[in-house]
């Protein structure tokens, strides 16, 4: 059984940080393309930062210079670090895991608020 479980949400102040942890069970991680999308109210899910072995990761034009996606294979595990957060980053955050099939997580909430 496939699981993808995010955690490290919650409400940060305009400015601050937050890291994003995706521990994945039942795939064969390396292999695997992992992304990181949110959706805000209101809004579509958007993709936020993707991860693959042996390339370079790819960020929204939103998050550049802010967000760092990375990857630990020994630990079946992806990070988002969330840093100079702003109120329109509020949203919550999917994992996502890409290869012939796709496979999401439940999510975890961020909410950037003074």
């Amino acid at each position: 059984q496939v699981q993808l479980v995010e955690s490290g949400g919650g409400l940060v102040q305009p400015g601050g940080s937050l890291r994003l942890s995706c521990a994945a069970s039942g795939i064969i991680f390396s292999i695997y393309q992992m992304n990181w999308y949110r959706q805000a109210p209101g809004k579509q899910r958007e993709l936020v930062a993707g991860i693959t072995n042996g390339a370079s990761p790819n960020y929204a034009n939103s998050v550049k210079g802010r967000f760092t996606i990375s990857r630990d294979n020994a630990k079946n595990t992806v990070y988002l670090q969330m840093n100079s957060l702003k109120p329109e980053d509020t949203a919550v955050y999917y994992c996502n895991a890409v290869r012939v099939t796709t496979f999401w997580g439940q999510g975890t909430q961020v909410t950037v608020s003074s």
